[in-house]
């Protein structure tokens, strides 16, 4: 596989572990592997952290080792970062970039936690009236 292939390989899988994180939830069908999922990415982003720095992502190191070998420099240190940039033609805050990732991705696991696990209990006991 050539490095632009992987580079673009590696941009979907981005794209799509994002898109789940963020809205699986949504479908009842997806809600129990999107715990999973969001789960996964915490531990790559709070354990391997500990060695790599906290929101560490594999899925970006190999990237930008791809990115580097064909000639990009002075990588940020987040994807979303990176795409931020490209698709505004802006250099954004990572600050801000961070704090947003952040944010959205914890309303995310905050709705999945509720619909996974409390909304079930609340809907048995309707229920059950």
């Amino acid at each position: 596989m050539s490095l632009i292939a992987l580079d673009y390989f590696y941009t979907l899988i981005h794209l799509l572990i994002i898109g789940f994180n963020l809205f699986a939830w949504a479908f009842p069908a997806t809600r129990r592997l999107h715990l999973y999922g969001v789960a996964v990415t915490l531990a790559c982003w709070l354990i391997l952290g500990i060695w790599y720095g906290i929101g560490y992502c594999p899925v970006t190191d190999w990237q930008w080792q791809v990115k580097e070998q064909l000639g990009e420099q002075n990588l940020p240190n987040s994807f979303v970062k990176y795409y931020a940039d490209r698709l505004t033609g802006f250099d954004i805050n990572p600050d801000f970039i961070d704090g947003l990732t952040l944010g959205l991705f914890l309303i995310s696991i905050s709705i999945s936690v509720y619909l996974n696990f409390f909304r079930k209990k609340n809907s048995q006991k309707e229920q059950c009236k």
